[in-house]
């Protein structure tokens, strides 16, 4: 008898299983010999060359990684791929960095930076965001601002999708980092620069977008860095079981990457699964001594990269077993109560 899990198998292989094929092979059989990135412009040429070949965001931050010269590019590939994935619309044709991070953190409480309403003229915006990924060489900007509080209280945020070169836009680039110091940062500066209706993005601001984006960033960045790494694994050349595990653990993140962002299921299986990367990483350490030494070097200086927003992950994934408990107290008493024989 067909059933409706039947359908939903044969739908998987007439569309997943194909995508997942072309970019196992790309992952084996590409040279794993990179080309030289010298800067921005080169990944990016790089990157969306790859967006065309691959459909989907994760796809595309897997394959970048792989490509990358270095982990800088890497990040770029997952951290941009995490924006498409989050709002599909965006032509990819575009660079596009998320600001949301202000002086006081990047908490909801936190946001200054202020949209005000129509009267009379355009929407406009004010304000100041401290770190901005990417920094001048995003072409577009997707700025978390307040437009006032709510009968709470709390900051009711909006999205504004925004030209990078309006007027009344500053971006004031930043020092390198001690870690991926390749990829630019800078801080934004807005001063009544006027905004278009069409380009307040609809929802709250917070629970549709910056709140889920950590939980895309991580599956795309993940999966990227294991992308490099599988790189890395294959020109050293490091142990078969090495390679295999690290494309193993990328398949894992690129699963969760078509999750649900919001779950708390999701939060506990992706908390696991870094678990799980940290734990192979870790075990891999002798094997950096077979890699050439500019490539061993940047490893060693940019890893710190991946210890960012710890708190942030332990938080969300407590969250997610507090939530998860309750539901399973809540299925049990009301199976208690609708059950005569109890």
């Amino acid at each position: 008898m067909w059933r409706m899990g039947d359908a939903w198998v044969a739908l998987w292989h007439r569309v997943e299983s194909p995508a997942m094929d072309e970019l196992l092979r790309f992952l084996l059989t590409q040279s794993p010999q990179p080309a030289v990135l010298d800067s921005v412009e080169d990944w990016w040429k790089q990157h969306l060359a790859l967006a065309v070949r691959f459909s989907s965001p994760v796809d595309v931050a897997f394959a970048g990684g792989f490509a990358a010269d270095r982990m800088a590019y890497a990040f770029a590939s997952g951290y941009h791929s995490a924006l498409r994935a989050l709002l599909p619309s965006l032509p990819r044709e575009h660079r596009y960095a998320l600001c949301a991070t202000e002086a006081e953190g990047g908490h909801p409480s936190a946001m200054n930076t202020r949209l005000t309403g129509p009267s009379g003229g355009p929407w406009r915006l004010d304000g100041t965001k401290t770190f901005v990924t990417l920094g001048r060489a995003a072409d577009e900007l997707l700025v978390v601002a307040t437009e006032g509080q709510d009968e709470r209280g709390r900051n009711r945020l909006r999205l504004v999708r925004l030209d990078s070169r309006r007027a009344g836009v500053t971006l004031r680039d930043l020092p390198p980092p001690p870690f991926v110091p390749e990829l630019p940062h800078a801080e934004l500066h807005m001063d009544a620069v006027a905004v278009e209706p069409g380009e307040v993005l609809s929802g709250d601001g917070y629970e549709r977008f910056v709140k889920p984006f950590r939980t895309v960033e991580d599956c795309h960045v993940f999966a990227a860095v294991l992308g490099w790494l599988l790189q890395v694994a294959r020109r050293s050349p490091w142990p078969d079981d090495a390679r295999e595990g690290l494309l193993a653990l990328g398949v894992m993140l690129r699963g969760l990457a078509q999750a649900d962002a919001a779950a708390p299921e999701t939060h506990l299986a992706l908390g696991g699964a870094i678990e799980l990367v940290r734990g192979r990483i870790e075990a891999l350490a002798p094997l950096w001594a077979s890699t050439d030494a500019p490539t061993r070097e940047r490893w060693v200086r940019d890893r710190l990269l991946l210890q960012i927003a710890g708190k942030v992950r332990a938080k969300r994934r407590e969250t997610a077993r507090e939530k998860l408990s309750t539901l399973r107290g809540g299925t049990k008493e009301s199976a208690m109560r609708s059950d005569p024989i109890r």
